[in-house]
């Protein structure tokens, strides 16, 4: 048996300060000796990196809209079982999911499955007494939810935040405030249209974790947020799974042009019986030997297009594998590299697999949770198999010739959004990132498609 405590930071709207807060908490809780085991609530690959820098283990995403309930459980305890205590930074609104009626897809929900207490982030700024008002609001909107308490971000003095917290105080019942940060340009993270920039781009200043530690460790109530007890979660984990002995090797691509991706994939993957080999094509001149498959997540490699394009080995070594029958599942960015290329004055020229360009764009051309229905076998599922995930971005590729197939039928919230999923010979490329907790035997599928490579 297992049990553990846990608590989720939210907020009640986006760029309120979730993950600056987040961050700082987790940073506190080190210096305290404890084990943090870090999740963010749903698709986003960009946070989780964020959490790894501070904790120094994986950020799992939890997503109650992607994954069954009983795979978001498994994740907590797989992930936070030789922890102290799990952090969950929250996504958008507390209660903000894929529609206006139900919390399927929001904090709120993750929130319930694990049986977590919620520390809701208020961006201050502009606010006195209202501030009462809203948190009342969130406190009484949803019976089955634990808010513990508040904190208040952007504030603008210390009298400020005495007349936050006696408005709360005089108006609510049950809810603490856990403190006070006042505002402070500095701390904030950069970003561009994907969202923060990327932790493998340390585009922080050196001490940036060590100040934000100290400003948390002084202006929030950090004891008090460690006697929160909620709900603990025990479920038995004697059972689960360990793992295959490793059969056939994937090579998976992780670099700064290749960096987004679901650990809980790659867990997926190894316990079917992989051993994944990282390789980087930005920087790596061939494919790691002895492979049957190969992954391409998403990432940013249109920042990268250069050295990508200038990487001529890599390029033919991935044509010609995909050309030789290998499997190769391949994502958004992973996507994009397969392409001719990305085009501006002139097409930087990529691995050229799929006959067509790429371009960016200034503004985003798709945000959302996806469903597919496979129509044909593929690398990675066959024909009839169901699954979910998201897509998001800022390119469009010119019109894909119909003599390539599409593999994928696709869906949004019951929505038909037509075909996609592009398949040549064994590779099955797609701008949606897929959850394999939405479908685990994905991830089996794609291995023996790998081992059938190699013993061919």
């Amino acid at each position: 048996m297992n049990s553990m405590n846990s608590i989720i930071i939210a907020a009640p709207q986006s760029s309120s300060g979730k993950t600056t807060i987040t961050l700082g908490l987790m940073a506190c809780m080190q210096r305290r000796g404890l084990v943090v085991a870090p999740f963010k609530v749903g698709p986003d690959f960009i946070d989780p990196g964020w959490h790894q820098i501070v904790t120094g283990r994986p950020s799992l995403n939890l997503d109650g809209w992607i994954c069954p309930e009983e795979f978001i459980l498994e994740t907590l305890v797989r992930h936070a079982q030789d922890a102290d205590i799990a952090v969950i930074e929250g996504v958008m609104g507390l209660f903000d999911g894929v529609d206006g009626v139900s919390d399927a897809g929001s904090t709120a929900q993750v929130a319930k499955i694990v049986n977590a207490p919620v520390i809701l982030v208020v961006d201050a700024k502009s606010q006195a007494r209202s501030v009462a008002a809203l948190v009342k609001g969130f406190a009484d909107f949803d019976p089955q939810l634990y808010i513990a308490g508040v904190i208040f971000n952007n504030v603008g003095s210390e009298k400020h935040g005495r007349i936050l917290r006696d408005a709360v105080e005089s108006s609510t019942t049950g809810i603490r405030i856990f403190g006070c940060i006042l505002r402070d340009e500095a701390l904030r993270i950069p970003s561009r249209h994907l969202g923060l920039i990327t932790a493998g781009e340390s585009p922080l200043p050196g001490n940036y974790l060590e100040q934000l530690a100290d400003l948390i460790g002084k202006q929030i109530d950090l004891e008090a947020i460690l006697s929160l007890r909620g709900h603990p979660l025990t479920l038995d984990t004697d059972g689960q799974s360990q793992g295959m002995t490793p059969s056939v090797k994937i090579a998976v691509a992780r670099d700064l042009a290749f960096c987004f991706v679901y650990e809980d994939n790659l867990r997926l993957l190894r316990e079917a019986g992989a051993e994944l080999i990282v390789f980087s094509p930005l920087d790596d001149k061939a494919l790691p030997e002895g492979i049957g498959g190969l992954y391409l997540p998403g990432g940013y490699p249109e920042l990268y297009a250069e050295p990508l394009a200038a990487n001529q080995r890599m390029k033919v070594e991935i044509r010609e594998a995909i050309e030789s029958g290998m499997p190769v599942y391949a994502e958004c960015g992973g996507l994009i590299y397969l392409t001719r290329g990305i085009r501006g004055e002139s097409l930087t020229p990529f691995v050229g697999i799929f006959p067509v360009a790429t371009q960016m764009l200034t503004r985003r051309k798709a945000l959302g949770y996806r469903e597919v229905e496979l129509l044909a076998d593929t690398p990675v599922g066959a024909n009839g198999y169901i699954a979910r995930g998201h897509e998001f971005h800022y390119s469009e590729m010119e019109e894909m010739p119909e003599k390539i197939e599409r593999a994928y039928q696709v869906s949004k919230n019951g929505l038909d959004l037509g075909l996609e999923g592009y398949r040549y010979k064994n590779c099955l490329a797609s701008y949606i990132h897929l959850h394999f907790g939405s479908c685990p035997k994905m991830a089996v599928t794609f291995v023996e498609n790998c081992r059938n490579y190699i013993n061919r």
